[in-house]
């Protein structure tokens, strides 16, 4: 009887630890990522800088096109002979204006792609530093959710913490 008292007592100290550890185990929270990046102070001073850059460039390339259209009219106006002389000339400048055009591009989507990674760092850092100061085990993404309720939402502390500048 003294040893099924001794087991039973053990048998329920151990299922008591055993969910207290499951309980302080389970601290999850999560962050809406979409809201997070609207409202981080960087993204806004990003979108700006990025916004100037593309609308310098497409200012640029507006006038690279006109240019060509405008070469292209004098073109037309020359006789068949001089006309042959001057398409050469044209092409060059059709395929200068398209390898600038791909590069320009190619370097704006670089530099997004660059910005964008450095947020994601950082938003990454702010959520790793609150998480480890909150005791938090496990943040996810509110985009992988099914249902969540509003209590684990940790996103205004977060966004709190980048706009603070604190990574």
């Amino acid at each position: 009887m003294r040893k099924i008292a001794v087991v039973s007592m053990g048998l329920f100290l151990s299922l008591f630890l055993v969910k207290g550890a499951a309980q302080a185990a389970e601290k999850i929270g999560y962050i809406d990522l979409s809201r997070t990046f609207g409202e981080y102070s960087k993204t806004k001073s990003y979108d700006k800088t990025l916004s100037e850059k593309e609308k310098t460039y497409t200012d640029e390339r507006d006038k690279k096109v006109a240019d060509l259209k405008t070469f292209q009219d004098k073109l037309n106006l020359l006789n068949d002979k001089e006309r042959d002389a001057k398409k050469t000339e044209l092409q060059n400048k059709l395929k200068a204006f398209q390898d600038y055009d791909r590069q320009k591009q190619a370097d704006l989507r670089k530099e997004q792609e660059e910005k964008m990674k450095e947020l994601l760092g950082d938003i990454q850092e702010a959520v790793k530093k609150y998480a480890e100061k909150e005791g938090f085990t496990l943040v996810l993404n509110d985009r992988v959710l099914v249902y969540q309720t509003k209590n684990m939402d940790i996103t205004s502390q977060v966004i709190e913490i980048l706009n603070k500048g604190g990574k």
